[in-house]
C-alpha cells in the first residue's frame, strides 16, 4: 500500500476516494478519541462526537485549506468544536461526571498503581473551564505545539500561554484542595 501524506489523502478524500478516508482515520482516529475523551470524561459522547468530527471529514474534505492548517490540528478543531458544543447543549452537567475507565485491558495491578493520581487529575481537569481544560489538554496530552493549540482554538499564542497558566494554576489549586473545586 502506498503510504500518503494526510494531505495528499485529504484531497483524495474530497473526490471521494474511499481507500484514503480508511488510511487517514487509520491515521488520525486514535489521538482525536484521546483528546475528546479526555474532554468529555464519556465514553458515549465521545463514541458520538469522534464519529462526527469523521463524518465531517468525509463530507468536508473540500473545505480543508492546508494554508490554514495541518490535517491534524483541523481535525482537532472540529473535534474541539463538537465538544463546545455538547457542553452548551448539556449545559456542562455531563462534563462532571465520574470519567469513564480507558485502560483498555491493562493489567489490574498496574492500573491501581497510580490510578487514583490520574482520577484526581481527570476530575480536576474536568472542573476548569472548557478553553482552558482544551488548552492542557492539547498542548500536554496531545503534545500539539503552542502554534497547532492556539489554531484548533482560534486565539493568539499568547492567549494559549494564558489559558495555559491559568488552567494549571487552578488545577494546582484544585489538586492541593480537593475539597475547595
Amino acid at each position: 500500500m502506498v503510504e500518503f501524506t494526510d494531505r495528499q489523502l485529504i484531497e483524495q478524500i474530497s473526490r471521494g476516494q474511499k481507500d484514503a478516508y480508511q488510511q487517514l482515520l487509520h491515521r488520525q482516529l486514535p489521538a482525536v478519541s484521546r483528546f475528546v475523551l479526555r474532554m468529555t470524561g464519556q465514553a458515549a459522547e465521545t463514541e458520538d462526537i469522534v464519529q462526527e468530527v469523521f463524518l465531517r471529514l468525509w463530507t468536508q474534505a473540500d473545505r480543508f485549506d492546508p494554508q490554514l492548517a495541518g490535517v491534524s490540528t483541523w481535525l482537532h478543531r472540529i473535534a474541539h468544536n463538537l465538544c463546545i458544543d455538547y457542553f452548551r447543549k448539556h449545559n456542562r452537567l455531563d462534563s462532571k461526571a465520574q470519567p469513564t475507565d480507558s485502560t483498555g485491558g491493562i493489567e489490574p495491578d498496574a492500573v491501581l498503581e497510580g490510578s487514583t493520581r490520574r482520577q484526581d487529575v481527570t476530575l480536576a481537569l474536568s472542573a476548569l473551564p472548557e478553553r482552558q481544560r482544551s488548552a492542557i489538554i492539547l498542548c500536554h496530552y496531545q503534545e500539539l505545539s503552542n502554534i497547532e493549540a492556539a489554531m484548533i482554538l482560534d486565539v493568539s499564542v499568547d492567549a494559549l500561554e494564558s489559558l495555559l497558566a491559568r488552567g494549571r494554576r487552578k488545577l494546582r489549586s484544585i489538586l492541593e484542595n480537593p475539597t475547595c473545586s
